[in-house]
């Protein structure tokens, strides 16, 4: 059964990723700081994966997350080498990208969100190793990241390299994902929690006051204040949200969409950047100005639209990696055998229908129902054993990401 509330949280944070690339409003970043949230999700995924199926997560979590990069490097670095980028071994990178891979000047732009996808991989490889620690020492181990990024940014160490900067800027935030998976937010009680976000939130909000960017109050800016801001936020949207959130669907057309950006939310984030900045010329031939409400709506809606067309033509990668059968529009109900057949004999008063009223007349051997709500046999009361782990439904992709 999925998390509509993981789903609902990973949607506003995509939706939220590419408005603010498109307005550039710093505020977004504070509302809600998404790539925070998200690899607050993927940590949360990654550890409930480990659990399930040990090291071997680590290479299913890299089956998923690799063929869409490597589609947009189909398109994007042959068009890099014919305008510039020299042809060197380091273009390999754009298969397994363990280090930035080499881009030209406007591949640069176009797609600089791969960061994100190189932080992940490298969260993914040190996981095994950090979900070992932070279950012997769970407190030092999600302390350790903030400490690091901290000391950096006191002048306490030297500068950091990429790799170390980035583990301190964000790997707490995995980490969280690791305590949610666990149920350790949830079942920390509000006189330490609440708190403790305050304490985080303050102590971010003072750093990011003192210290602005070029961008002002920009958290992309700020890493240390992005850092602790965020966990405050991980914090209370992970340790005191919803355990679910059914609602989402009671609206049909509002949980399709988000189940849409769930499947497909690897291919929108790779792929809304080329977009943007492609669309921004228009600022300056249409005559809008980036703070013109409406032309900044236009572009908006523009970029949501571009994205969905390509997502219509390699989204299905996705499924691909998930060994989920392709689909063109994710989210549409498939009606089994069986529920077809329940269905017919319903419509038609047929046996299925007129045993199960029988049955619950004379008390015989339907299916009952403990407070848990699991099925239960017919004199024992005990419950019904579910089926295999590997028999169910393939693990949801969590990036996934953006």
């Amino acid at each position: 059964m999925r998390n509509r509330y993981l789903d609902l949280l990973r949607f506003l944070a995509i939706v939220r990723v590419v408005v603010y690339h498109v307005t550039g409003w710093a505020t977004l970043t504070l509302v809600f700081p998404a790539m925070s949230v998200m690899f607050a999700l993927a940590g949360s995924l990654m550890a409930a994966s480990l659990h399930r199926w040990g090291p071997g997560a680590v290479v299913r979590r890299l089956r998923r997350l690799l063929p869409s990069l490597w589609v947009l490097a189909a398109v994007f670095v042959p068009a890099m080498l014919l305008t510039g980028l020299p042809l060197s071994p380091k273009v390999l990178l754009w298969l397994f990208p363990i280090a930035d891979p080499p881009a030209n000047g406007w591949g640069a732009i176009a797609l600089s969100v791969i960061w994100y996808l190189r932080d992940y991989l490298w969260f993914v490889l040190a996981s095994p190793a950090a979900l070992w620690l932070f279950r012997r020492a769970p407190v030092p181990t999600l302390i350790a990241p903030y400490a690091l990024l901290a000391a950096a940014e006191l002048g306490l160490l030297p500068a950091l390299p990429v790799a170390l900067h980035q583990f301190g800027l964000y790997f707490g935030a995995w980490l969280l994902g690791f305590a949610h998976q666990a149920g350790m937010l949830r079942r920390l009680a509000n006189r330490v929690l609440v708190p403790v976000a305050l304490a985080l939130a303050a102590a971010g909000a003072a750093w990011i006051v003192t210290h602005p960017g070029p961008r002002g109050y920009d958290l992309n800016d700020n890493p240390l204040g992005n850092a602790l801001w965020s966990a405050a936020f991980v914090l209370v949207l992970l340790g005191r949200g919803p355990a679910s959130a059914p609602w989402v669907d009671r609206s049909a057309a509002f949980g399709r969409v988000v189940t849409m950006f769930n499947r497909r939310a690897l291919t929108v984030y790779l792929w809304h950047m080329p977009f943007v900045v492609a669309l921004t010329p228009l600022v300056d031939v249409v005559g809008w100005s980036h703070q013109d409400p409406l032309g900044l709506a236009i572009r908006v809606a523009l970029v949501f639209a571009l994205v969905a067309a390509v997502t219509a033509l390699v989204g299905w990668v996705e499924d691909v990696a998930a060994r989920r059968p392709p689909e063109l529009v994710p989210g549409r109900a498939r009606p089994g055998p069986a529920t077809v057949g329940a269905s017919a004999d319903s419509r038609a008063g047929g046996p299925a229908t007129r045993h199960k009223v029988d049955n619950h007349r004379a008390g015989g051997p339907a299916t009952r129902h403990g407070v848990d709500g699991r099925a239960r046999g017919p004199v024992s009361g005990r419950a019904v054993v579910p089926a295999p782990r590997a028999a169910r439904e393939p693990e949801t992709v969590e990036i996934n990401a953006g």
